[in-house]
C-alpha cells in the first residue's frame, strides 16, 4: 500500500528501523502488515479512506493512552484490550513511540533465542534522553 498519510509515514519509518521488523501482505495490498519473527506488531490500512495504524498495547496503557489522545482509540478488527488504533493528527513522536512499544511488546512474548532485541532495554535508552532533556 502506498500512502503518504503522516501517521503511515510516522509508523513505516519507525518500523524500518526495528531489527528483524519486515513488510509483509497477507491481507492482500490495502494492508501493510509489519511483523517480527512471524509475529504482527503493526498493521498499516484505510478504513473509509481513513488511514489508521494499529498496534500493540499493555491494556492499562492503552486506557491511559484512549483517554489522554481522543484520536486513539480501540485497535480496529483486533482484540479491543490488547490492541489500539492510532489516526492521522497525532505527534509524531507518540506515533514512533507506540510502534517501537507494541515491537517491544511482541518481541518479550517471543523465546529468547528468537529475540532480535533486548525488550527491557531496547529504545528505553532513547526514551530517558528525551524524558531528561
Amino acid at each position: 500500500m502506498s500512502d503518504t498519510a503522516p501517521v503511515f509515514s510516522h509508523a513505516r519509518s519507525a518500523a524500518l528501523e526495528l531489527p528483524g521488523a519486515e513488510l509483509t501482505h497477507p491481507f492482500g495490498p490495502a494492508w501493510d502488515v509489519w511483523k517480527v519473527r512471524g509475529k504482527v506488531f503493526a498493521l498499516l490500512t484505510k478504513e473509509a479512506g481513513k488511514p489508521m495504524v494499529i498496534v500493540k498495547s499493555e491494556p492499562l496503557t492503552g486506557e491511559t493512552l484512549r483517554a489522554e489522545f481522543p484520536l486513539i482509540t480501540p485497535g480496529y478488527h483486533m482484540n479491543k484490550k490488547h490492541w489500539i488504533t492510532l489516526v492521522d493528527g497525532l505527534p509524531a513522536n507518540v506515533i514512533r513511540e507506540l510502534v517501537t512499544e507494541s515491537y517491544r511488546l511482541v518481541v518479550a512474548q517471543l523465546p529468547r533465542h528468537s529475540r532480535p532485541i533486548d525488550p527491557e532495554t531496547f529504545g528505553r535508552a532513547k526514551l530517558r534522553e528525551k524524558t531528561e532533556e
